[in-house]
């Protein structure tokens, strides 16, 4: 071994394979494609609103407590307790698959939401570019929380540190603002 290699920790000279790295963002692409094709594209199945008209609430709440669970994992790991960082991690990562799997089936039912008020004033001047924040963050961060993820589940840990310090905020914000839009369309919907 030359002195150069004998410095840097093993963990450090782990290179991640790029054919994973492409992989999940080629997965990444795909599921927000059919995002786009589903919430602006396709035709609503429940057309008269009447089937589970819950959801866009849930939504709201599996994205709080996603946002609950990445300060709170965020606060183990400032306190270094690693397997607490980890649980409250993947319970946000539920919270967020949860928050998935209940947006789509809620836009395939429902369609896309039109918020019914002038495209001027305080509330649309807030509401629009939130939204348009949360919808291009949330893009950005399906890659980057699956990249982080796979850093930390094969044990790359400098290079999970690198990334999670973009990640958890990006997350973070995608998570209250899905929130804060949840709540703007619901006080204006009535």
């Amino acid at each position: 071994m030359t002195a150069n290699t004998q410095t840097i920790p093993e963990q450090e000279r782990i290179k991640t394979p790029p054919s994973i790295i492409a992989a999940i963002l080629g997965v990444s692409a795909v599921a927000s494609l059919f995002l786009f094709w589903l919430v602006y594209y396709h035709a609503p199945a429940d057309t008269n609103h009447t089937k589970l008209l819950f959801l866009p609430s849930l939504n709201a709440v599996f994205n709080g407590l996603s946002a609950i669970a990445l300060v709170i994992g965020f606060v183990y790991v400032k306190q270094r307790k690693i397997k607490q960082h980890r649980a409250a991690m993947f319970t946000a990562f539920i919270f967020s698959t949860l928050f998935l799997v209940s947006y789509i089936l809620n836009h395939a039912l429902h369609g896309e939401y039109r918020l019914p008020i002038a495209h001027t004033g305080l509330l649309w001047n807030t509401y629009w570019p939130m939204l348009l924040s949360h919808i291009v963050l949330s893009v950005v961060a399906l890659p980057m929380i699956l990249i982080t993820f796979f850093l930390s589940l094969t044990q790359r840990f400098p290079q999970h540190k690198r990334l999670a310090r973009w990640t958890f905020p990006i997350w973070l914000y995608v998570s209250v603002t899905g929130v804060l839009v949840a709540v703007i369309q619901a006080v204006v919907h009535g």
